[in-house]
C-alpha cells in the first residue's frame, strides 16, 4: 500500500469572525524545532489590518456595552472551549517549541487558568479602580473605568500560547475590542484558538487575529488613527522607539508587560469616567 500524503492544514487570518485569506496573497514558511516546514501561515498586509480595525470598531460598542458580568462569562466559556482542545494545543506546542511533553502541558493548562483569571476580573475592575469622590454640594460624583476603544497587541515569540492569551484576554476583559498579531514564529496556536473564539460565544469583531512579520506590521499598528492603545510586549526592543513616535500622533497608549496576570494589564487601556448625579431637592 503506497504511503498517503499529510493533508496539511492551511492557516487564515481571522477578522471579524471570519477566516479570509490576505488580500496579498502572500505567505511565510514556519517550521518546526527541528528544523522540518510545518506551514504556511498568511502574510498580512496593511489592508488586512485596516480590515480588521474596522472590525474591531463596529464590535466596541456592543461589546463595550455588554454587562461585566456577560464578558466574564464568555472568557470562561473560551477557557472550557480551549480544555476540551487540551490535546491538540500541547501538539502543537511541542512542535514548533521542541519542547518536552510535560511543559507543553504546563503551558496549555496556565492559559486555560489565566482566561479563567481574567474572567473574574470583568465585573470586579470597577471596584479596584472607581470611586465616590467627596465634592461640596447636592451631588452624588463617582469615577468608574470604561474601555479605551480598540487595542492592538503584538504577542511575543515565545510561549506562543500562553504570552498570547496573556495579552488578548485583559484587553477583552475590559470591554475593549482587540487585534493581535500573533507569534512571528510560532503562530499556530493562536490561529488555532480563534477556531475556538469563533465557535464560543464572543461576538464577531471583538478579537481579530493576523500572522506575519512583525517588523512590517508593527508600524502600521502604530500609525492607524483609529487604534487606540498598543501592547508591545512581544515587539523586538529595536523597534520600541519607532513605534512609540509613530504612535504620538493619535496620542495612543502604548504599554509593555513583564508579568502575565495582572490587574494593571486591565487598566492600561481603560479610562476613566468621572459622573455627576444630582441628590434631589
Amino acid at each position: 500500500m503506497s504511503k498517503r500524503i499529510d493533508v496539511k492544514k492551511t492557516y487564515k487570518l481571522f477578522i471579524g469572525g471570519a477566516f479570509p485569506r490576505t488580500e496579498s496573497g502572500r505567505t511565510y514558511e514556519v517550521k518546526n524545532a527541528r528544523g522540518e516546514f510545518i506551514a504556511n501561515p498568511c502574510l498580512a498586509s496593511r489592508k488586512d489590518l485596516k480590515d480588521a480595525v474596522v472590525a474591531a470598531r463596529a464590535a466596541h460598542s456592543g461589546w463595550s456595552n455588554a454587562t461585566a458580568y456577560n464578558r466574564g462569562q464568555i472568557l470562561y466559556r473560551i477557557a472550557e472551549m480551549l480544555e476540551g482542545r487540551r490535546d491538540q494545543f500541547v501538539s502543537e506546542i511541542i512542535e514548533l517549541a521542541g519542547v518536552a511533553p510535560k511543559k507543553a502541558q504546563d503551558e496549555v493548562d496556565a492559559s486555560i487558568d489565566l482566561l479563567v483569571w481574567y474572567a473574574g476580573w470583568t465585573d470586579k475592575i470597577s471596584a479596584l479602580d472607581g470611586a465616590t469622590n467627596p465634592v461640596a454640594g447636592p451631588y452624588y460624583n463617582f469615577t468608574i473605568p470604561e474601555s479605551l476603544g480598540v487595542v492592538g497587541f503584538i504577542a511575543p515569540k515565545k510561549s506562543a500560547l500562553l504570552g498570547f492569551v496573556a495579552g488578548i484576554a485583559p484587553i477583552i476583559a475590559s470591554g475593549n475590542t482587540v487585534i493581535a498579531l500573533a507569534s512571528e514564529s510560532a503562530p499556530l496556536p493562536a490561529m488555532s484558538l480563534a477556531e475556538v473564539i469563533a465557535t464560543s460565544d464572543v461576538p464577531a469583531g471583538v478579537v481579530n487575529i493576523l500572522t506575519g512579520k512583525s517588523a512590517e506590521l508593527a508600524p502600521w499598528f502604530a500609525s492607524h488613527m483609529d487604534i487606540d492603545g498598543l501592547d508591545i510586549s512581544g515587539l523586538d526592543a529595536k523597534l520600541v522607539t519607532e513605534i512609540k513616535k509613530s504612535g504620538a500622533q493619535n496620542l495612543k497608549r502604548i504599554h509593555s508587560f513583564k508579568d502575565i496576570s495582572s490587574p494593571a494589564r486591565i487598566l492600561a487601556f481603560m479610562e476613566s469616567k468621572t459622573v455627576w448625579h444630582p441628590i434631589g431637592v
